[in-house]
């Protein structure tokens, strides 16, 4: 079994002016995209990741990507 020695969690947060104007926005995947990108080319392998809900301001929710790499 291979043993990663180091971890690295990254947080992707959908836009706060899409959730007010909208409700609602989404995950920005461009942006989660260039972020897994950018830290494959230094080694870092995608191991695992959670979508969180957290409030935003009083009355909107806002998504939330917690991602974790190894390596």
């Amino acid at each position: 079994m291979d043993k990663n020695s180091e971890y690295k969690v990254i947080h992707v947060t959908e836009g706060g002016l899409g959730t007010v104007l909208l409700g609602e926005s989404g995950l920005p995947m461009k942006t989660i995209e260039a972020e897994l990108n950018r830290w494959a080319a230094e080694g870092w392998q995608f191991e695992f990741m959670a979508i969180e809900q957290r409030r935003f301001w009083l009355f909107w929710d806002r998504e939330a990507a917690v991602i974790t790499l190894a390596r």
